[in-house]
């Protein structure tokens, strides 16, 4: 009895499997979320690396040296989120990844409606300037808002099901369970 004891204060110590169903099925779902959001982003910006530039520059927040190689890499990194995330490798670096580049885009956001520049925030492809009453601030905030919550979620709990983290970790008994 005393060893069970001892034993399982080490296992929940170590961050075993204790954590409840539902708290890794809400991480599965936050996982595969921002890897939707991530794989849709960088695709809708890949194909045109001149509108990914437009976009950035539209911000006027970087030097314009600087200018089109974010355009440009910008995409790549989204794709590589979405990818992480996706097959649930790394998820807790990719998670702190996404939410560093969440708070980046609502200050960005935040910066250019506080300067009263209007325009497109090109997250998903397009952007540059737009007329001001064509412009969502406080909806692109709010929605970047909740992707930074389930960025939040993952750096809380990152053990979410199928997950290459967990199966590399955990070895074949992770494999058997389906636990990721």
């Amino acid at each position: 009895m005393v060893v069970q004891e001892a034993s399982g204060r080490r296992a929940r110590a170590a961050g075993s499997r204790t954590e409840p169903g539902w708290s890794v099925g809400i991480g599965t779902a936050a996982r595969l979320g921002l890897a939707v959001v991530w794989a849709w982003a960088g695709l809708a910006k890949i194909d045109d690396p001149a509108a990914a530039e437009q976009a950035v520059r539209a911000y006027r927040l970087l030097p314009e040296a600087l200018v089109p190689a974010f355009g440009f890499g910008l995409p790549f990194l989204e794709l590589a989120l979405a990818l992480l995330l996706l097959v649930g490798f790394g998820t807790r670096i990719a998670a702190a990844l996404s939410a560093v580049l969440f708070l980046v885009y609502i200050g960005s956001i935040a910066s250019v409606w506080a300067r009263g520049i209007s325009i497109d925030c090109g997250c998903f492809g397009g952007g540059g300037a737009v007329a001001a009453s064509h412009t969502a601030y406080w909806q692109e905030i709010l929605r970047d808002c909740g992707f930074l919550l389930l960025a939040g979620w993952l750096l809380w709990r990152p053990r979410t099901f199928l997950a290459a983290d967990s199966l590399l970790a955990d070895g074949p008994s992770a494999r058997r369970s389906g636990w990721a």
